[in-house]
């Protein structure tokens, strides 16, 4: 059968990666910070001078051995080639409309924006401790959410003492601001 009436199982579309970052609001910024920006072009640039090249090589070796229907290492190759030509995408588009902030500025003071670390206390006493982060550099296992997120998104500009209400899933709560922090200038 020609590959014209075949289907692929893989979405070969130029848009973001569904489920590795969520959406950018609509004509929002992407916020970052600068160890964030430098992980992204770091990853951007080993796809490119490193890691593509090298699954050409083998593309291209494995293309030479003759039947590429089943040749694993070709129909792997090609694959792996169309997930880092979309990563290659995916990365500059984002790095593109990066807006790098230095969170150190607001070094001192009590009210939350983006970079913050801030613990808040909800209403059954729980204490809580995140750090606002951009959307492409969030660790959730490391206590970051993204700018954007519900929490980040109700304590944005809030100060030290102030309640603010969290829309969750089980409908709205009240949480306190208990301490506002930011990383320390660096030294020149």
């Amino acid at each position: 059968m020609s590959k014209a009436f075949t289907r692929e199982t893989d979405s070969d579309s130029d848009g973001d990666e569904e489920g590795v970052s969520p959406a950018l609001p609509a004509g929002g910024k992407n916020y970052i910070t600068r160890a964030g920006y430098e992980r992204l072009r770091a990853e951007l640039f080993a796809l490119i001078d490193e890691e593509r090249p090298r699954i050409v090589e083998v593309v291209h070796w494995a293309a030479s051995n003759g039947d590429r229907s089943e040749n694993g290492d070709y129909l792997y190759g090609k694959k792996r080639l169309r997930e880092i030509d979309r990563r290659i995408r995916f990365l500059t588009k984002r790095l593109e409309i990066a807006e790098v902030v230095d969170p150190s500025v607001h070094h001192g003071k009590d009210q939350v924006f983006f970079g913050a670390t801030v613990t808040y206390c909800d209403e059954a006493g729980t204490e809580t401790t995140v750090i606002i982060r951009g959307i492409d550099e969030t660790d959730n296992s490391q206590g970051q959410v993204s700018w954007v997120s519900p929490v980040a998104q109700a304590l944005l500009k809030a100060r030290e003492g102030d309640e603010v209400r969290l829309m969750t899933p089980t409908g709205w709560r009240q949480i306190e601001v208990l301490a506002v922090s930011y990383p320390a200038p660096l030294a020149d």
